[in-house]
């Protein structure tokens, strides 16, 4: 048994004004409430099937996200587009350290949550979509973990990055190694739906080294666990 990935769900306090912005951004519908009733998800439209997902929280944000999306550009004129439809959104620039000669550009939406806009000619993003990458501050040990529990190969494994991508492509999910930042507060997280019983296949994610951590709110009957770097995560009942 494996875990299908579902969603990539941001904290937010403002769950439908996030995801506006965001579907603006990158021109994604907004869906039916589903398994989102205590929140609001867009349709991605990306071959690794996940969707956008936006929960509430009360959480505070006190430090750079560990998890920020790396979207993709066409040509130069492309990436500038993609900036400035950002900027009209409500995106503002952020520094992270990337220095004047960068060639991505660092933004962070209404949220703070940071993303980049990745340069044409990226050879490792070529064909993943809009959404190339979400990039992870993660061990080895936790690119590990999540190639297992998705089923999903690994696709690089070198001086401890490592990244997986679902067998029918899309976006690549990235873990660039030691050391690992502090919890942020609030950020990006993987929301499960198990292919069989979900407690079976909360016992197998387990024994693979995740946590528990108790039931999740709201009425989905969720469980919350944590993968072996400490990052929560949804397990879903079966659907």
């Amino acid at each position: 048994m494996t875990s299908r990935l579902i969603a990539l769900s941001f904290d937010a306090h403002q769950p439908e004004r996030l995801a506006r912005f965001w579907s603006g951004l990158l021109d994604m519908d907004l869906e039916e409430a589903g398994d989102f009733h205590d929140g609001v998800a867009l349709a991605s439209g990306n071959d690794a099937g996940y969707r956008l997902g936006f929960r509430p929280t009360r959480a505070r944000k006190t430090g750079q996200n560990r998890r920020h999306f790396d979207l993709t550009s066409s040509s130069l004129e492309d990436q500038q587009q993609t900036v400035t439809r950002a900027l009209a959104l409500g995106a503002q620039h952020a520094d992270v350290g990337q220095g004047p000669d960068a060639s991505h550009v660092v933004l962070a939406d209404p949220e703070g949550n940071e993303f980049c806009v990745i340069e044409p000619g990226n050879d490792f993003l070529a064909g993943c979509g809009v959404i190339g990458a979400l990039a992870c501050d993660g061990s080895q040990a936790v690119g590990y973990f999540w190639s297992q529990a998705l089923g999903w190969p690994l696709v690089w494994d070198q001086d401890e990055e490592t990244a997986i991508q679902s067998p029918n492509g899309g976006t690549k999910i990235t873990w660039g190694g030691p050391p690992l930042m502090p919890d942020p507060g609030k950020d990006l997280h993987f929301d499960l739906a198990p292919d069989g019983d979900q407690q079976v296949e909360i016992e197998r994610l387990l024994s693979l080294g995740a946590k528990p951590l108790g039931s999740a709110p709201g009425k989905d009957g969720a469980v919350l666990l944590a993968d072996p770097d400490g990052n929560e995560f949804r397990v879903l009942t079966h659907r």
